[in-house]
């Protein structure tokens, strides 16, 4: 069982320690279990402004992405903070995203507590909903509780006129991945296509980039999981070098046709869910099942793109975020049509960035094919794996991580 306590300790303690070191000893997850992915309700927020009688502090939930379930005055600096998730059992991956403003400048006191799970994401503040910083500082307060990271958590404020934005990661919503999807419909050799709906009717948008003529294909995906923000800097970093300019890329390109699904669960996401899709389900237990219209929209996609035109899924990867970096693959027992590539991708990787050692973990040895990677693999024999960005890992390091491996990856394929 993992010690979620030691975890979020060591993160603490390491501070601005590089990830690429990768001293935290993060084991990941534990064997995928099936569940129902049968759609079960939600609870959708209220949505408005709290304000309480006689008080000059507002909270407002009123916008894509955001997260406040109750907002209590203790007294005249503190107030408490309720954030509950879309529906239970759910993942502890408590999600929350919030305005704040005020009559007057004062300096006011936030706790965080949570209806089901505990605390996970330090709160980042911006002033315009774009641009983020931590507020992860020597007077955040945590309580601990045996085996668990805090029940709550406290962080200083100063408020005024001014809105003040506050999240457990930066926000990327439809919207902002829309306006990127919309960049990079610009390039040449791309076709942006809406493949399906959500359960709100949100368009699910696939990227074509590359050569539509080659029978050789590769699939990137990503946020399933909403608040998942690292897994989606990873991604745009990962795509942005396999479609630059360089020399590299436009020999890659040639050669294959790439997909890329950049955000499956845009309910989730403007709903501010903790983890699930407005049908109540985490959409990466649903690759067996296909219940959800996210998951099944992707898979009628590929047969048609794939089984049907004779194409060949070469490699897929899926984006995620969660308390560290690692990766998870198919066991190397089962064999796909390219055995070596994953192995000497991450070995490589490993080689180009100086003292970082991959963390990696077989999560897939046959059965049923609850998620994404393991569907993929099983149904297309595609070399398909999960890559896992640390909640906390430097902006700078993912990126920088997410070119070299993308460039790696390019160089292998097209060996």
């Amino acid at each position: 069982m993992i010690n979620i306590k030691t975890i979020y300790i060591a993160a603490l303690l390491l501070g601005n320690v590089a990830v690429a070191q990768n001293k935290t000893g993060f084991k990941g997850q534990g064997p995928i279990r099936g569940v129902s992915t049968v759609s079960r309700p939600v609870l959708r927020q209220w949505k408005g402004i709290f304000l309480q009688k006689g008080d000059d502090v507002y909270f407002s939930n009123d916008f894509e992405g955001g997260r406040l379930n109750g907002m209590l005055k203790v007294n005249d600096t503190l107030y408490t903070a309720l954030i509950s998730p879309e529906n239970v059992p759910i993942n502890g991956s408590p999600w929350y995203a919030f305005k704040v403003w005020a009559a007057k400048e004062k300096n006011i006191t936030i706790s965080l507590t949570y209806l089901q799970g505990r605390h996970r994401y330090p709160a980042k503040i911006s002033r315009d909903g774009l641009s983020w910083s931590s507020l992860e500082t020597a007077g955040a307060k945590k309580y601990f509780e045996l085996d668990s990271v805090p029940q709550n958590y406290e962080f200083k404020l100063k408020v005024g006129k001014d809105t003040t934005w506050v999240a457990a990661q930066e926000l990327f919503t439809s919207k902002h991945v829309s306006g990127w999807v919309a960049e990079l419909n610009h390039q040449p050799n791309t076709t942006a296509l809406q493949i399906g709906t959500s359960t709100l009717g949100k368009p699910l948008t696939v990227l074509k980039i590359g050569n539509p003529a080659s029978k050789k294909r590769i699939l990137i995906y990503g946020r399933q999981h909403p608040p998942e923000v690292t897994g989606h800097y990873a991604m745009t970093a990962f795509v942005q070098t396999l479609i630059s300019d360089a020399k590299l890329s436009k020999k890659f390109l040639k050669e294959y046709l790439v997909y890329i699904v950049p955000l499956m669960n845009p309910d989730g996401v403007d709903e501010g869910n903790w983890r699930h899709n407005t049908g109540g389900v985490d959409l990466n237990r649903d690759w067996d099942a296909f219940n959800q219209p996210e998951s099944s929209a992707v898979r009628d996609f590929l047969k048609k793109e794939i089984s049907d035109q004779g194409n060949k899924l070469v490699f897929a990867i899926d984006f995620h975020s969660t308390y560290d970096d690692i990766y998870y693959r198919v066991d190397p027992k089962l064999k796909s049509d390219n055995p070596d590539l994953i192995s000497s991708w991450l070995r490589k990787t490993q080689e180009q960035i100086p003292g970082y050692v991959p963390n990696v973990k077989s999560l897939y040895s046959g059965g049923p094919t609850y998620t994404a990677f393991s569907y993929l693999f099983k149904q297309y024999g595609a070399e398909s794996l999960v890559y896992e960005i640390g909640d906390k890992t430097p902006r700078d390091f993912i990126k920088h991580k997410g070119e070299v491996s993308a460039n790696l990856l390019m160089d292998l394929l097209l060996k």
